[in-house]
């Protein structure tokens, strides 16, 4: 189960990353014409935001178990990003985008298990 762990935490890792920093380097015109029309519905600084929110929650899904420091970390992480999912579920519900709110139910769900992994039997 270790492993199962660690691979779901390098996938949400990666994708958490990857989209976190595309939120953070690139404006948000360009976000919003390249199919992320939420993006639209926030400010500049509210979008920046929930990119860094993403990142810093990729990394804490690996880093803090690499390095041996503070493990705890990563649970809490996880538990972090799966309610950035709810909350995205609920800002493409009101915007009627059933494909959006499948992605983010697949996420929520791999990092609520790796939550509850990673806070019971398999912590670190």
């Amino acid at each position: 189960m270790n492993v199962v762990l660690w691979i779901i935490a390098g996938v949400l890792a990666a994708a958490f990353l990857g989209a976190g920093l595309m939120k953070i380097a690139q404006p948000k015109r360009k976000l919003v014409e390249s199919g992320m029309g939420w993006a639209g519905d926030f400010s500049d600084g509210a979008v920046k935001a929930i990119g860094v929110v993403e990142v810093l929650g990729a990394l804490g899904l690996i880093l803090p178990a690499v390095l041996g420091a503070a493990p705890v970390l990563v649970p809490l992480a996880a538990t972090g990003l799966a309610l950035v999912m709810a909350g995205a579920a609920v800002i493409h519900g009101r915007r009627k985008e059933p494909q959006m709110i499948a992605a983010n139910i697949v996420l929520l769900i791999l990092a609520a298990f790796l939550a509850w992994g990673r806070f019971g039997a398999y912590a670190f």
